[in-house]
């Protein structure tokens, strides 16, 4: 079970994310163009409980300030304006850096 949840509280659903193809617990990930947080690792179907909402620790690349939106392409999180909207950025990222901050999932 994940264990990167900072506020512990979400709705959740059992689907095959669009990406990645097989994330563990604890990833980011899309279903189409709906975010979450990978809650269990795939079972032998690929299919993945994921939570649509909350605060999750994630990693975030590029500058980003506090309550950016924050976007999921090609397995990350950035703030670049491109990909799938994930959520809100909790914290602030350095130029070019790559940090674990807590993201609000959903919008």
């Amino acid at each position: 079970m994940a264990k990167n949840n900072v506020h512990f509280w979400h709705e959740s659903l059992r689907v095959t994310p669009t990406e990645p193809a097989s994330p563990s617990s604890g990833d980011p990930v899309v279903f189409g163009q709906i975010p979450g947080v990978a809650l269990t690792n795939p079972d032998a179907d690929g299919n993945v409980t994921v939570a649509l909402d909350g605060v999750w620790e994630l990693p975030v690349t590029g500058a980003v300030a506090g309550g950016d939106i924050v976007y999921y392409k090609n397995g990350q999180l950035s703030a670049d304006n491109t990909g799938v909207r994930f959520g809100y950025a909790l914290a602030a990222v350095a130029s070019e850096a790559t940090s674990t901050i807590p993201v609000r999932v959903g919008y």
